[in-house]
């Protein structure tokens, strides 16, 4: 109902361009001012209604997926504070008050990936926060060092001394909320909360957080020349590691957490070219078809007896045809299938990179992911839908109901006809690109050589055991280049083992000794030996005074 009552203002913002800027001075120290800033403009509340419409959707859909969960209102406030807090940090453009959206998505995550109580999901969920509090502590570093600038707004930024740490502060801000090279291990583990959260935060929420808050800041950090080369950089290199390694994943919903930190790399990538608009508009047609996406995925499991293996899936046309329709309608827009939403962004922003003046190998790199993202994605449709029934036996078939299918129906149809619309109100087509027909066609010519790969591997039963088998080069792909291992273990089990070297040689060691208890007992055995003493000392002087008058009146009476 929100997104609804938001709908007509977000289209009269976005038609006339206008911004409301709305402002309460919470307390002025000295020349410094700490205020509450509300921005109402078409990036915010496009923004807001894309992620609350997304949101209707989702909370439909826990309705028949969670239905036998005992503390499902618990989980739906959860989602609920979720959605609150990406609203706060769309909509506040003060770099001090944007920390409540900002904490708020990282506490209620944690809270959302435990939510299934195991060991696993406490990793995942350790793992998230404590990744994602390196990006908190560089929003805090840049909030210092704003100070001189006399306020937080993000819109009047202006160049200081310490203008080169502000950006690189936000800079690693952004790539640790949205899972970039190097702290991308946090989001494939993220996929231990249920798949409505999985929905949730991989499209329009969590991960795209560090994405928006880079188009707020881009007047600002656009002008540090180093900043577009080293987003390009860090976002192609999670471009090639998502793509690769989700085409030696096994499980479904990791599968599809890969193709969104691919997408995410694609979107930091139109950053890097310095075409903001461009990156939200991919990330509107993203958070769309990936939504669709995830659901379909969900509704896959939940019909499977919550099995996630491709490899004990496949033949689910003949059994859940709305759903697998949808599914299909999704990775093709994942792939940028011409005359769908994905294809009016991804297709813009590729031809933004042939037109930008980008070295050879980075092009390379650009299109090769692009590649990859087609081999995953047919390559989830061969083994889970198209493939042969590998199910348990006395597999059971389920039908489709109505609450886990009219979402999935409506995300799709938005899929299917709204993104030329969308092109015409987010982009603005200043300039024109004039290339050959060959390099028009290289887009969709690099999506059809990744089909071919995909299904040759599929036929050849030489690749497909390299694939399952494990070996140095799958398993450096499949651990996205071992940074889940180097995240985790070496963090983890160096910290642990010298503890428990320290509580074995200090405390029950040198500390029994030297310590408290030591101090204890070297007190307590020397009270007891002066108290020795003493009793001694008193007994010998008592029989010297004793034998002394003996003595003494033996010597008188003689």
């Amino acid at each position: 109902m929100y997104s609804a009552i938001l709908f007509p203002f977000t289209c009269y913002f976005v038609m006339t361009g206008k911004c409301i800027l709305m402002e309460w001075e919470i307390l002025s120290v000295s020349s410094t001012s700490i205020s509450l800033l509300v921005l109402l403009d078409p990036i915010g509340l496009s923004f807001s209604n894309v992620v609350c419409f997304i949101s209707a959707c989702v909370l439909v859909f826990s309705s028949y997926y969670m239905a036998g969960d005992y503390f499902l209102s618990r989980f739906i406030w959860l989602v609920m504070m979720f959605v609150l807090s990406m609203n706060f940090l769309v909509f506040i453009p003060s770099l001090i008050s944007l920390l409540i959206g900002w904490d708020g998505l990282g506490v209620v995550s944690f809270a959302l990936v435990i939510y299934y109580q195991s060991s696993k999901s406490l990793s995942a969920g350790m793992l998230t926060a404590l990744v994602n509090r390196i990006g908190d502590v560089m929003l805090l570093l840049a909030i210092g060092f704003s100070v001189l600038q006399g306020h937080w707004n993000v819109l009047f930024m202006w160049d200081t001394e310490l203008s080169v740490l502000v950006i690189f502060c936000i800079l690693v801000a952004g790539m640790t909320k949205s899972a970039q090279v190097p702290f991308s291990s946090w989001l494939p583990a993220a996929m231990a909360a249920p798949t409505p959260v999985s929905a949730l935060v991989h499209s329009s929420t969590l991960v795209t957080a560090g994405v928006f808050l880079f188009i707020r800041f881009f007047p600002f950090v656009s002008s540090f020349h180093g900043f577009s080369s080293s987003l390009l950089f860090v976002s192609v290199l999670t471009m090639l590691m998502a793509g690769i390694g989700a085409n030696y994943e096994f499980d479904l919903k990791k599968v599809i957490a890969l193709s969104t930190l691919s997408q995410l790399g694609v979107m930091m990538a139109s950053l890097g070219l310095g075409a903001p608009y461009l990156a939200l508009f991919h990330l509107y047609t993203h958070a769309l078809f990936k939504a669709m996406l995830f659901l379909c995925a969900g509704g896959i499991i939940h019909n499977n007896s919550d099995i996630q293996d491709l490899r004990c899936l496949g033949g689910l046309w003949g059994q859940m045809p709305l759903s697998v329709a949808c599914l299909n309608v999704a990775n093709l827009a994942l792939c940028g299938a011409p005359f769908l939403s994905g294809f009016y962004s991804k297709d813009l922003i590729l031809e933004s990179s042939l037109f930008s003046p980008c070295n050879l190998v980075m092009l390379f790199l650009i299109f090769l992911a692009t590649g990859m993202t087609a081999a995953y994605s047919v390559r989830l449709s061969i083994y889970s839908l198209w493939g042969q029934s590998n199910h348990r036996p006395l597999h059971q078939n389920f039908d489709e109901s109505g609450e886990a299918t009219w979402p999935v129906v409506i995300l799709a149809l938005i899929s299917l006809f709204v993104g030329k619309e969308m092109q015409g109100l987010f982009v603005e087509f200043n300039c024109s690109y004039v290339f050959p027909v060959s390099y028009k066609l290289l887009v969709v010519g690099v999506g059809l050589v990744g089909v071919w790969l995909s299904v040759m591997a599929w036929r050849s039963p030489v690749l497909t055991e390299n694939q399952v088998g494990f070996s140095f080069l799958s398993g450096f792909f499949s651990w996205m280049w071992f940074l889940v291992p180097l995240c985790t273990q070496p963090v983890v089990k160096g910290p642990l083992r010298a503890g428990g070297e320290f509580f074995k040689y200090l405390d029950q060691g040198w500390f029994e000794v030297g310590g408290g208890s030591g101090v204890l007992f070297m007190v307590k055995e020397g009270s007891r030996g002066s108290e020795f003493f003493q009793q001694k000392l008193i007994s010998f002087l008592v029989m010297m005074v004793v034998w002394s008058a003996v003595l003494i009146l033996f010597w008188v009476v003689v």
